[in-house]
């Protein structure tokens, strides 16, 4: 029996008072198997980490051997297993089955005393606002890197995510198992393309198939995990082979630690030989500033190099009471003032919480929120300081991916849950309603894909409206709208497999299936040149008749103002009475609503009515109205006419070496390069392309930089559109109409 287990047990209590072993006594039994996980630890006890990375670098098979080594689940299973149980991690059927992380997952374990707070984060970037919420609360990280794929596209953003919470990470480079692991290329990435001061903590012990353990270069140490799952940790020299690497490579960690640390720094000048403490120490201290990033190796698949992993997670990344959280506070006509929060774990100071994720349970909305100051217990009152909502905590749960486990008492610093919270994702819970205090809110990223969806079947409409509104309120990068322009609605999100994943999920959680479809584009008609018009509406075949003239100009406006229409009276006397102008107006926008050329609606018209005539008896508001609307078609019978179409404003962000391949891309798509700079080996280049060569492009820009591009569009304005494709559009609609028949196309054709 190890020394720990031997505490647990109750008839040793004589035992450890007779060796002076009462206190590590009292906190074996504090964390016994009963009771471990319910167990409030001191601040410096505590860590909130989350594990980041590419897509398919094996964060949810990391976490779950954490969880098996930590004691908190019996039994291991594979992402994509054969024995279709899948990681505890994964909750949703839909990432069992396609083996991918799509929501994230909390849980938190005991490691050696130490409460550990653990968020599962997607690797995909259609998912990245998952990344964002989760790293924003979070102390610090484990950045996962493919020992063969190394620094990957998603890579790069969840480091940019880190950079602007200020996190600091360890680098764990997995998958030493796989065909054509390289750990020292993958180092080199670390350094060059992330510009991270980095240096290996651990060597690998042979590759591929002859992976045998690691040598851990700060205690100079040779570990190897023996049985079926790697349980034991059997410690021991470093091989003869493998001296003299290791100790260049431990000479070259001293050095990348003592540039970023001054202590380490004058122990170096003085040509002075750290101690393991001294070393462990600069360790931590550059690395809770970001000046230094510790490479751990492993493969966690192989159960190999996941425990000293967690020795690094205590000895270098910090507890919430070495982390600055700042706190707004506003008040009228006064500057905003930052307060520096305390984390202290006295329950001393007033509460203050963030909402950082929602979730559909089944007993209401589930709130996961990061408690920054304070406490909280069951059945207080807390209040949201947006709306100023009063909340009555009838539940608090600490989650253990989708298992809730009730918990009396919330301190700072913990990671737990609330049921039946009205809320929306980045609102601030305080206990004083008056304190005027909020906390910063999470970086949402703008959509960049929309596509038009529908119910597949009418009768679902209803259980279609309930999941959108619980998938827009979950899921900030999320939208739904209606365009009355083109009478569809549409959602945007992250990626064509984001909205793919929640068009399934509506399918397999409402039993609603959907129709996804590209957009329609909202073109418009508009004049080329002023027409002038006369038109008469006479209808006079007996009794009450129908009797109005209209003459005036119908004109183009400028290109600024090509999205709206304009009505002017410019009539004298009484030939058009002044109680028929309105129907003249009337008639004119009604006949705007649907164009003649293509079916689109009209716009940067100005209808000058500049005359008239009226019948003292056979006029009315009506015929006026149909006059108009004749005015109109005797203008598109005689004037030239345009379609315009949406031009938006595009931004790219792409590595340097991208930056032609992406301007061509954006040439063939018709656009026009307005601008580009520069920074860091990053360039951003303005364009305007039409909006109707934008589809798919979300897709090509990812494959073509290696998915490390990233763009952003909104609408800048409408321009005319290319004449073949308004001779498409025209046709379109004709055929629609049935004025174009296929034997007429056939002629027009061979003509």
């Amino acid at each position: 029996m190890t020394l720990l287990n031997i505490l647990r047990s109750r008839t040793c209590l004589k035992f450890a008072n007779d060796f002076g072993l009462r206190s590590q006594y009292k906190l074996a039994r504090c964390y016994s198997d009963d009771n471990k996980y319910a167990v409030h630890a001191p601040l410096n006890r505590i860590r909130n980490i989350g594990i980041s990375a590419h897509i398919d670098s094996g964060k949810t098979t990391l976490t779950e051997r954490i969880l098996y080594y930590t004691g908190r689940i019996a039994e291991m299973h594979e992402v994509k297993g054969k024995d279709n149980v899948g990681a505890v991690m994964d909750s949703m059927e839909l990432e069992r089955q396609r083996g991918i992380t799509i929501q994230s997952a909390a849980t938190y374990t005991v490691w050696k005393g130490y409460n550990v707070n653990i968020i599962d984060t997607p690797g995909h970037v259609d998912f990245t606002v998952e990344v964002e919420r989760s790293l924003r609360v979070l102390d610090g990280a484990i950045l996962v890197l493919c020992a063969v794929g190394g620094v990957q596209s998603q890579t790069l953003t969840v480091n940019r995510q880190m950079k602007r919470y200020n996190v600091p990470c360890l680098a764990f480079i997995n998958k030493l198992d796989r065909m054509g692991s390289n750990p020292y290329r993958v180092l080199s990435q670390l350094r060059s393309k992330l510009n991270h001061n980095a240096a290996f903590v651990q060597l690998a012990m042979g590759l591929e198939s002859n992976c045998k353990g690691v040598i851990d270069l700060v205690n100079e140490r040779a570990m190897y995990f023996e049985g079926n799952y790697g349980n034991n940790v059997i410690i021991d020299e470093i091989p003869q082979d493998y001296r003299t690497e290791a100790s260049e490579k431990r000479q070259e960690l001293i050095e990348h630690v003592s540039n970023a640390d001054e202590t380490l720094g004058d122990l170096f000048l003085e040509e002075k030989v750290p101690t393991v403490d001294d070393l462990k120490a600069a360790i931590r201290r550059s690395c809770l500033k970001r000046k230094f990033t510790p490479v751990f190796v492993g493969t966690a698949l192989k159960n190999k190099g996941v425990q000293p992993l967690l020795d690094g997670v205590i000895d270098y990344l910090p507890n919430p009471g070495e982390v600055e959280n700042i706190a707004l506070i506003e008040r009228d006509g006064q500057e905003t003032e930052k307060i520096d929060l305390n984390p202290a774990r006295d329950g001393k100071s007033p509460f203050l919480g963030l909402a950082f994720k929602l979730e559909a349970g089944r007993f209401g909305q589930l709130t996961y929120m990061r408690c920054y100051q304070g406490m909280i217990k069951k059945g207080d009152n807390i209040y949201n300081a947006r709306t100023g909502k009063k909340i009555r905590l009838s539940r608090l749960v600490r989650l253990h991916s989708s298992n809730m486990e009730d918990v009396n008492e919330v301190y700072a610093g913990d990671i737990f849950a609330l049921f039946g919270v009205d809320c929306a994702s980045g609102d601030t819970f305080v206990t004083d309603p008056k304190s005027n205090i909020s906390m910063e809110s999470i970086y949402v990223p703008d959509p960049v894909v929309s596509m038009a969806i529908h119910p597949a079947n009418t009768k679902d409409r209803d259980n279609f409206a309930k999941a959108i509104a619980r998938f827009t309120k979950e899921d900030p990068t999320f939208h739904f709208e209606f365009d009355p322009d083109v009478k569809e609605t549409l959602v945007s999100g992250m990626g064509e497999l984001h909205l793919e994943i929640y068009a399934q999920r509506m399918e397999r959680e409402y039993n609603c299936p959907v129709v996804l479809g590209k957009p329609k584009v909202a073109f418009r008609e508009t004049l080329v040149a002023p027409c002038e018009f006369d038109y008469l509406h006479k209808k006079q075949s007996g009794g009450s008749g129908q009797y109005a003239r209209v003459s005036g100009i119908l004109e183009p406006l400028p290109p600024h103002q090509n999205t709206i229409l304009e009505f002017i009276d410019e009539t004298v006397g009484t030939n058009v009475p002044k109680q028929f102008i309105p129907g003249v107006e009337k008639g004119f926008r009604k006949m705007a609503e649907k164009g003649l050329l293509s079916g689109h609606k009209l716009s940067g018209l100005k209808f000058r009515l500049q005359d008239g005539a009226h019948h003292i008896v056979d006029s009315s508001e009506l015929a006026f109205n149909l006059a108009a609307c004749g005015a109109i078609k005797e203008v598109f019978e005689k004037g030239g006419w345009q379609i315009i179409e949406p031009i938006m404003a595009v931004e790219v962000t792409c590595p340097d070496e991208f930056q032609g391949v992406v301007m061509g891309q954006l040439n063939k798509r018709h656009g026009i390069i307005t601008g580009s700079d520069g920074a860091e080996g990053w360039t951003t280049i303005y364009a305007e392309v039409p909006l109707n060569d934008m589809f798919g492009y979300v897709g090509e820009i990812r494959s073509s930089t290696q998915g490390k591009g990233e763009f952003s569009m909104e609408y800048s304005r409408y321009s005319p559109c290319m004449p073949e494709l308004q001779q498409r559009l025209v046709e379109e609609y004709q055929r629609s109409q049935g004025i174009l028949t296929d034997e007429k196309e056939k002629k027009k054709r061979k003509n």
